[in-house]
Formats: C-alpha cells, sequence, structure tokens
C-alpha cells in the first residue's frame, strides 16, 4: 500500500524532530558531546512535548490521551530507528570502516534492517496520527495545519 506523498513528509518530520528535540534535551541537561537520551528523559520530554501542544491547541483530555499515544508510537519507531536509549548509533556506522575495507553486507543488512523498522512501525504510527487528528475539533485541525505551513516556511 502506498503511503500519501505527505503522510511520508509528516512522518519524517515529527522523526526528524523528535531526534532534533533529542538532541535539544540531551544539550539542555548539560551534557557536552553527544550523547544518548536515556529512556527516562525520552519519557520526560515526550511529557513536555504533549503538555506543551495540548496547551497551544487546548486539547481536552481525550484528545490529550490521544496525542500520548501518537508520541509513544513515534518513540517506538525512533527506537527501532536508532536503536535503544543509551545505545550509540555512530557505534555501528564506525564498524562499517573498522576494518581495510567498507562491509558492503553489514551496510545492506543495517539499511534492511531499518528500512523494516519503519514498514513494521508505520501503520501503528498512521493509526495513532490518524486517531488524533480526527479527534480534533475543526479550528483545532486548522491550528496544526497553520503550524504546520508556519514550519514548512522556516525550513526554507
Amino acid at each position: 500500500m502506498m503511503i500519501k506523498r505527505w503522510i511520508k513528509r509528516t512522518l519524517f518530520g515529527l522523526l526528524g524532530a523528535g531526534a532534533l528535540l533529542g538532541g535539544f534535551a540531551a544539550f539542555a541537561h548539560g551534557r557536552h558531546g553527544w550523547h544518548p537520551m536515556n529512556e527516562q528523559d525520552a519519557v520526560a520530554m515526550q511529557a513536555r512535548m504533549v503538555d506543551k501542544v495540548a496547551q497551544k491547541l487546548d486539547l481536552d483530555a481525550n484528545q490529550k490521551a490521544r496525542l500520548a499515544v501518537l508520541g509513544d508510537r513515534l518513540r517506538e519507531q525512533r527506537t527501532a530507528l536508532m536503536g535503544a536509549p543509551g545505545t550509540d548509533p555512530r557505534t555501528e556506522v564506525q564498524s562499517l570502516i573498522a576494518g581495510p575495507t567498507f562491509d558492503r553486507t553489514k551496510a545492506s543488512l543495517m539499511v534492511e534492517t531499518k528500512v523494516s523498522a519503519v514498514n513494521a512501525k508505520s501503520p501503528a504510527v498512521i493509526t495513532a496520527l490518524a486517531d488524533f487528528y480526527d479527534s480534533l475539533r475543526p479550528e483545532q485541525q486548522t491550528k496544526v495545519r497553520e503550524m504546520m505551513a508556519r514550519h514548512q516556511h522556516h525550513r526554507g
């Protein structure tokens, strides 16, 4: 089944935003250099983001719960893509060039694993995103579209 282009962009945008926010959260904790976020930090950051979005969109309890489920699904997909919290994806990439030649077989397996993770987790993410969006009132949906349009212009 083909995923519509805007859904793909939204999913990758959300994943990228999650990774970016994870980096900001790690930096805000006073860490120097790149350090993976642990599960406790990821859960706390997700709770802050849910609260922030809930406040901006004036969400009711049901909508906030659906947003939290979406956050859980996105974090699960990010974990499947990046590895468990506390692991360093750079080490995995560095292992490809540890020997005298590039390990093409391992690189192909790594890519296949990541693609499989996206394929396996995407239906749950799409369902959670659809459930959340469909629970929004028309004025909230308009706000979401406006926020996305604003963020699209900021990316250039």
